[in-house]
């Protein structure tokens, strides 16, 4: 497998996880509006909101989850693009390496804990 080969499958997996992840956040997005529009018709047959209120509760809530899925938990954005150092099987990584594969596995790890954090307020 060429050096070629390599960048275009690493692009290629970045790509797919990013899409992936769009989709996952779409899905929840919509089953989070479904629910709260529910708790809104609710609410506006029992007399504890008008129409207005309830529309306005809806879109306060989605836009609510919305800005929160946008924020990393505890991470703050990168200012420029991460470097990333192809090793051969004759280099030795050097420190620069490890520590990007340290934040790499600290990013996933956030990732899998802000999903289950959604399933669980889904739930």
């Amino acid at each position: 497998m060429g050096l070629g080969d390599l960048v275009q499958k690493a692009v290629y997996l970045g790509i797919g996880f990013a899409s992936y992840a769009g989709e996952k956040a779409g899905e929840k997005l919509t089953e989070l509006r479904s629910q709260v529009q529910k708790l809104a018709d609710e609410m506006v047959e029992r007399g504890e909101m008008t129409a207005d209120e309830a529309r306005k509760f809806v879109d306060d809530m989605v836009n609510k989850a919305q800005q929160s899925a946008g924020e990393p938990s505890g991470a703050r954005q990168p200012t420029e693009p991460r470097r990333i150092e192809i090793v051969t099987d004759d280099e030795e990584p050097g420190d620069s390496s490890v520590s990007q594969a340290e934040q790499m596995r600290r990013q996933v790890m956030e990732l899998q804990e802000e999903l289950r954090r959604l399933r669980n307020d889904n739930s």
